[in-house]
């Protein structure tokens, strides 16, 4: 099976599972990469939906700050 025939039976799955309306798809939370600004620790921030900037603490160091 070719990538375009799968991409095709995939949606064609979709559109039959979202005419009977078996499926939700809901809006959740994000998870942002963020990088520390002072020691430079890799952080996983949890973001509401729609916000644009979060505040945290950097788990290495403590220092607190906002994603970009």
């Amino acid at each position: 099976m070719s990538k375009q025939a799968m991409r095709e039976e995939a949606e064609r799955l979709i559109r039959e599972t979202m005419e009977r309306k078996t499926i939700v798809v809901k809006q959740g939370n994000t998870r942002i990469e963020a990088v520390c600004g002072k020691c430079g620790a890799p952080n996983r921030v949890q973001a509401e939906k729609g916000a644009r900037r979060v505040k945290f603490a950097c788990k290495q160091c403590g220092h607190k700050q906002e994603t970009l």
